[in-house]
């Protein structure tokens, strides 16, 4: 708390010093229209980022004539490669809400944050997701929201099982087992299909004690002994025994999974905030603790921030400002992760929740994020890296298949992708 209200007081400092960081020529008068490509956090139409983006789009033309904002929401299946074919085709969107950025930084798409946002804005980013966003020293993406991850479990079921929250991964598979021999259809559900194969797949590598890459050099690390370890484990003692429901992990989305956990028919998985809030429209008690490692705790508790950067092709820099400005006021972040029960990356919106007993939930989530492993944004080559992930892990754990050799490839694409950079 001392450290957002120290950060805070900075901020507003730097406030009376200077409105703009962001210097030079403007992209010229009249009326311009930004195109914004989002992704979307609802689970159903109903929920859907779209009414957050339409409401702050309208909000922000109505205090900026002149100014329009164009908002396309996408499914997160396919808003990063959606935004990459648009930038291919020299029809990249004005600012694009998407998983990674470093890739455009080496194409020399994108703004910088110096060329873009107030210094108060800037210097209001928690350090942690700022350092995130930089390439050599420069930050270029824009920290939107984030999230830690923890293990869910459906305290229902497991009282129905007699089962406590498990500690170890012995545990997981045990309790996997008496879940399903009380016929729940799903005793834990491992979601490695294309939607967000490349979290779960994290989550698991570090509970396994590894991780993407390499502490020593920070090389990629994908095919270590340790994930190997991971994906065999997996394969063998969660897919192969039958525990992982009637979906192959390969075809199985994140947004799937989590319907079927907040219908009851799943034991466990690995969820992300929104979940809460899901499960409780749904009169499903969630017990929540972290993914525990092999014999006990994990090394580390995996940390999420979702990217949001704008494109030089149109030449709309100082909308652009503008608008990234707006949307980094501590109404409109708080009223996005308020909405989605996602964590805020700027110090004076983190002070508000910490404060605020409505999202008292969330401060278990928040205190974990200072400390939380992230993936390894900085490097150019890992959009590419993790939509192989995404597409191929789960093949890793399918029957028949040899983990190692699966891991092998991704990882020497990877480590020949970041050093082609």
């Amino acid at each position: 708390m001392q450290r957002f209200l120290r950060a805070s007081a900075a901020i507003a400092a730097l406030g009376m010093t200077m409105a703009l960081s962001g210097c030079g020529s403007s992209s010229g008068s009249g009326d311009v229209t930004l195109k914004v490509v989002a992704a979307d956090y609802g689970s159903s139409p109903a929920n859907s980022s779209e009414k957050y983006w339409n409401s702050l789009a309208k909000e922000f033309e109505s205090k900026n004539p002149g100014i329009k904002v164009d908002v396309d929401v996408r499914s997160w299946k396919t808003v990063d490669a959606d935004v990459a074919k648009m930038v291919r085709e020299g029809k990249a969107p004005d600012i694009a809400q998407i998983g990674a950025y470093a890739d455009y930084v080496k194409q020399e798409e994108l703004y910088s944050a110096d060329e873009l946002l107030s210094i108060p804005t800037q210097a209001n980013f928690l350090s942690r997701f700022a350092d995130a966003g930089k390439v050599e020293q420069t930050q270029y993406g824009l920290p939107f929201v984030a999230s830690t991850r923890l293990l869910f479990y459906n305290k229902g079921l497991f009282a129905q099982a007699g089962l406590s929250a498990p500690q170890n991964w012995n545990d997981i598979k045990s309790d996997a087992e008496a879940l399903k021999e009380k016929g729940v259809p799903t005793p834990f559900a491992l979601p490695l299909g294309a939607e967000e194969a490349q979290a779960e797949t994290m989550m698991w590598m570090l509970s396994g004690g590894g991780g993407y890459t390499d502490t020593v050099d920070d090389a990629y690390a994908v095919d270590s002994d340790v994930n190997i370890s991971t994906f065999e484990w997996l394969q063998t003692e969660l897919v192969g025994k039958g525990l992982t429901g009637p979906v192959a992990p390969g075809e199985l989305d994140r947004a799937d999974a989590f319907k079927a956990f907040t219908s009851g028919k799943v034991g466990m998985l690995n969820g992300h905030p929104t979940m809460m809030q899901e499960a409780e429209k749904a009169g499903v008690e969630v017990g929540m603790v972290p993914l525990p490692g092999v014999n006990g705790k994990s090394k580390a508790t995996m940390g999420v921030a979702d990217w949001i950067m704008a494109f030089k092709q149109a030449g709309h820099r100082e909308e652009s400002g503008k608008f990234l400005d707006f949307t980094f006021e501590d109404k409109n972040v708080m009223d996005f992760v308020g909405q989605y029960d996602l964590l805020p990356v700027t110090y004076s919106a983190s002070e508000t929740m910490v404060a605020d007993d409505e999202h008292k939930d969330l401060r278990k989530f928040l205190e974990a994020l200072p400390t939380a492993e992230l993936y390894p944004f900085g490097k150019t080559s890992w959009a590419g890296v993790s939509e192989d992930i995404k597409k191929n892990i789960g093949k890793a754990v399918q029957p028949g298949a040899v983990p190692s050799e699966i891991l092998a490839r991704i990882g020497r694409d990877a480590t020949t992708a970041e050093n082609a950079e």
